[in-house]
């Protein structure tokens, strides 16, 4: 463990995931091979994953956890869908909480990431009986994995999605139970809707657990937004970038994080490259992992 006076980038534990090798999808002759996404993981630096789309990686514990120790890897959770703003899709989405928070368990990770259901580029807004709808069901699913799995559900603020502007997520925060959800912080998500993450940061130091960490390229923002396009044509485009080459600055949000949080968390270091060639995503892997420990994320690791 670190010293008491270390800094919290340097209790940040870096990881990444499927997303950066170009996966989005269980099954995709287009996306990388599991096994090569594993070994260049490790050979990138990670010692940490997240798993990925359900399916994509191997489901049964016994497969999986011989796989991530020959490379040297560790999982900090998986991230599962739901829209929780639908009553009609409770227990399809809780049915597949269970089965992400099962697999969770099993190979010792300690996350479920929470992700909102794409619903396009300009959805109507909700009505506020439904918000209320949509607060409760992750109060209570956030419930659910805790007591029955031993996991902690954080919720992932995403474009296209009911809860992605930086007002949508501070109404979802002062909405919902600290107790019973947290929130992963996608910086780049964030950023995607010109959201201030170290404001965010200072107002709700509490409640950030876990951390995508990402950069935007405005021009391709202001594109998607003149042309009404989806996140997935934005994707196409390059809307994703590696740090340092986009916004927000990664160093503001070092700072906001060393100024008013004071624990460990995860940081998965995560780039969107849906479709990408299969040479693509490995030297920006190693870039990003460079670029990120050299500003001090994960120090006390190497030291220890």
């Amino acid at each position: 463990m670190p010293a008491d006076d270390a800094s919290t980038r340097s209790r940040l534990v870096l990881g990444s995931c499927p997303d950066s090798w170009g996966v989005w999808f269980a099954e995709d002759p287009a996306q990388t091979p599991w096994n090569r996404f594993l070994d260049e993981l490790a050979e990138a630096g990670y010692d940490w994953v997240e798993l990925g789309p359900y399916g994509y990686l191997p489901t049964d514990p016994e497969v999986l956890l011989p796989e991530l120790a020959q490379r040297g890897l560790k999982v900090s959770g998986q991230a599962v869908f739901g829209g929780l703003h639908d009553e009609a899709k409770w227990d399809a989405d809780l049915a597949a909480a269970r089965m992400t928070a099962e697999l969770v368990r099993a190979v010792g990770g300690s996350y479920v990431v929470l992700l909102p259901d794409d619903v396009g580029p300009r959805p109507d807004p909700l009505t506020d009986a439904r918000w209320q709808t949509m607060l409760a069901a992750y109060d209570r699913l956030g419930g659910i994995l805790a007591s029955e799995y031993g996991l902690r559900g954080v919720f992932h603020p995403h474009a296209d999605s009911y809860i992605g502007r930086q007002s949508e997520i501070e109404r979802f925060l002062d909405g919902t139970d600290p107790d019973a959800v947290g929130l992963c912080m996608d910086t780049g998500h964030i950023g995607y809707y010109d959201g201030d993450n170290p404001a965010l940061i200072s107002r709700y130091p509490d409640r950030i657990e876990y951390l995508h960490i990402k950069q935007v390229d405005p021009e391709v923002v202001a594109r998607v937004r003149a042309e009404g396009l989806g996140f997935g044509e934005a994707v196409r485009l390059g809307v994703m970038v590696e740090p340092p080459l986009g916004v927000p600055a990664v160093e503001p949000i070092l700072e906001a994080l060393d100024r008013f949080v004071d624990r460990e968390l995860f940081m998965i270091g995560e780039q969107d490259l849906y479709p990408c060639e299969p040479d693509v995503p490995l030297p920006i892997a190693r870039r990003t992992y460079e670029y990120l420990r050299k500003a001090g994320v994960g120090a006390s690791e190497e030291a220890s």
